[in-house]
């Protein structure tokens, strides 16, 4: 009977441990990675406190599970946000907007201080994300989805124009990355991170690309459809600081060039008919739509 209690107090601690573990396991085990090592006695326990501290968590995913669906259900503002799409888009889009425009100007700075291409390709990418989800917030603050489908086939067809405008500062970039071996260097803790949140973010993006068509909105496809090329364009980013960080020792530059290149034109590829699937679409539908508005007006006479 003992035994149970102790294999119970062990599996599921009480919640203020299980949040305690957490900042102790992280700063040991990136204290121990940066500066102890990987082999010391300590290094090891920051390995086993770690692992103990994602096994603990991991049995409390169905609690959390229940516990935030019940918060969801009794907090009006959790439904709000929950049932109210437009205005997720709109927070999504004005945090974001705020960010590729501040990130683009600040690499735009660096390629004038640097006097180099290669940020002024990076900037030049940033603000044309920047760019469109400006005037997409403008006219989700303003309008509800659908009230306004002629402006918003006319937004979604000119991001398309803009999306192939960003293949070209795609297209350096990759260039950059292959041909001059310009990449991004961290450590390997950050690289690791960056992993963690790239791969979280492309799967936010794809599950909000296809979620988002029920709602027959142009304008919101064509947020989430930025959202993927965005994290799209983090993997190549991603994949390039990590054959630096871990790749040394194992693949030659000739390899890593490949990686680069081939993941560099498969994102492209898929970004230019991205753009012509929204530019011929979007132009197919204002035309069915004026000619729908013509037809009504003559009928009317």
């Amino acid at each position: 009977m003992e035994w149970k209690k102790i294999g119970k107090a062990i599996l599921f601690p009480h919640i203020a441990i299980m949040l305690l573990l957490i900042p102790l396991a992280t700063v040991l085990l990136v204290g121990s990675m940066v500066f102890i090592g990987k082999e010391a006695p300590i290094a090891i326990a920051s390995y086993v406190l770690a692992a103990y501290t994602l096994t603990v968590w991991c049995f409390k995913i169905p609690y959390l599970v229940a516990f935030f669906k019940a918060f969801k259900n009794e907090n009006k503002l959790a439904r709000k946000w929950q049932d109210d799409a437009r205005l997720r888009v709109n927070v999504s889009l004005y945090g974001s907007l705020l960010w590729n425009a501040l990130y683009g100007l600040f690499q735009i700075w660096l390629g004038f201080y640097h006097r180099t291409f290669w940020f002024y390709s990076l900037g030049t990418y940033y603000l044309c994300l920047a760019v469109m989800r400006f005037f997409l917030f403008r006219h989700t603050r303003r309008y509800a989805p659908g009230e306004k489908m002629q402006s918003e086939l006319s937004k979604y067809r000119a991001c398309g124009w803009v999306f192939l405008l960003m293949n070209v500062a795609l297209s350096l970039i990759v260039f950059f990355m292959v041909y001059w071996e310009r990449t991004f260097v961290h450590h390997e803790i950050t690289t690791i991170a960056m992993a963690a949140y790239t791969f979280t973010s492309l799967s936010a993006a794809i599950i909000h690309f296809v979620k988002y068509r029920k709602y027959n909105s142009p304008v919101f496809s064509a947020t989430k459809a930025i959202g993927l090329a965005s994290a799209l364009v983090s993997v190549l980013t991603l994949e390039s600081t990590m054959l630096t960080a871990f790749g040394d020792e194992t693949m030659t530059q000739t390899a890593k060039k490949w990686m680069i290149g081939a993941t560099g034109s498969v994102i492209s590829v898929f970004i230019v008919a991205m753009a012509i699937y929204m530019i011929v679409w979007g132009t197919r539908r204002l035309k069915i739509l004026t000619s729908e508005v013509k037809n009504g007006k003559q009928s009317s006479r």
